[in-house]
């Protein structure tokens, strides 16, 4: 048998509860809505600046040009342009899309076996076009080689 006497709460402590209850509260509730506003936001595409849009399709453009021209030329510019895009290109998203456009525009060039079908390019357009959406630049990425 316990003979520990019990004594009532006194009000410090029940005002001690309340803080601490409270506080807990406010700590969880942001914890849930961090994680979803995570979760809403995981799978949306950077949004790239519109200076680097513009960059984009100035490189989309040359690269169509390029596609058709001599192949040492081709290489020539595809390394010129790869460093600029590298040094000025702050969404490392849109420029990947736009380094694989290259590079195609480069094996197109060459009349390599890996030259990407007119389907390929459409579908890298409008993963490119998703990186630029806010920007106000719409990207067009013509088939290469026509």
């Amino acid at each position: 048998m316990n003979t520990t006497p019990t004594t009532p709460a006194t009000p410090d402590r029940k005002r001690n509860r309340l803080v601490i209850g409270a506080a807990t509260a406010v700590v969880t509730g942001a914890l849930i809505a961090g994680a979803g506003y995570w979760w809403l936001d995981r799978d949306e595409l950077s949004q790239a600046s519109a200076a680097d849009c513009r960059l984009a399709q100035r490189i989309i453009t040359e690269a169509e040009a390029i596609s058709t021209g001599p192949a040492p030329d081709a290489e020539t510019w595809w390394r010129k342009t790869g460093d600029e895009r590298r040094a000025r290109m702050k969404d490392g998203y849109l420029g990947a899309k736009v380094s694989q456009y290259e590079g195609w525009a480069l094996a197109t060039a060459q009349k390599s076996p890996e030259a990407p079908s007119a389907k390929d390019v459409r579908n890298l357009q409008e993963e490119a076009r998703g990186h630029c959406s806010d920007s106000g630049v719409t990207l067009s990425m013509p088939p290469l080689g026509a």
